[in-house]
């Protein structure tokens, strides 16, 4: 495919979408649907979804088309950093987070999340930085625009336990990190996260 073809596929799907939700002409409604199906071809074409796939990410999404977030907690012990092992993505490990759930702050999902992937409880101290997926060098693309918010956090509790989710819970220090789950975090982020543990008062980082 053209480089940045997924690019254009996600601004049209979101074009789409928006207008969709604002449409009041049927002839509108009726454009807004042909443009989400060129798009959802073209995502087909470029991509490993299958058409079933990309029907129900296109009926999950209603409303105005806006980023989803991603957030991530970074804790340390001993200089050293707490990674899980991810079981979806071959054993590869990650900084515990997620998508951020309806009803919650960032830092609550951010806390929530360690909780439920490492077993250890937290609480945010700080805004690493707020970075967008498809600048930060994470493979492979993702059919939307995703924003992840990194937290500076402290243990205040529970102890390392595997879940559904993940099949290990290690700290691993900077010099000496494990395969990385390259879809959800790279070794720069990592490397960023222990700077703010070395330095809290770095400022936030953004992009």
């Amino acid at each position: 495919m053209v480089e940045g073809w997924l690019d254009w596929v996600k601004e049209l799907r979101a074009i789409a979408q928006t207008g969709l939700h604002y449409a009041t002409n049927p002839f509108d409604t009726e454009r807004f649907q042909a443009v989400r199906e060129v798009a959802s071809q073209m995502l087909e074409r470029g991509s490993s979804l299958d058409r079933a796939a990309i029907l129900r990410l296109d009926a999950a999404e209603f409303g105005y088309a806006t980023p989803k977030v991603d957030v991530r907690g970074a804790c340390f012990r001993d200089g050293r950093i707490l990674l899980v092992q991810e079981v979806s993505d071959h054993g590869r490990w990650t900084l515990p987070g997620g998508w951020a759930d309806t009803n919650e702050t960032p830092a609550t999902a951010a806390e929530r999340e360690i909780e439920e992937e490492s077993g250890f409880q937290a609480r945010a101290s700080k805004l690493i930085g707020a970075f967008d997926r498809d600048r930060m060098g994470c493979v492979p693309p993702f059919p939307f625009h995703v924003y992840k918010l990194v937290f500076l956090c402290d243990l205040v509790g529970g102890a390392a336990r595997a879940s559904v989710e993940t099949s290990r819970v290690e700290f691993f220090a900077e010099a000496d990190l494990p395969e990385l789950s390259p879809g959800r975090i790279t070794a720069g982020l990592l490397h960023t996260c222990f700077a703010h543990h070395r330095q809290p008062d770095r400022p936030s980082e953004f992009q």
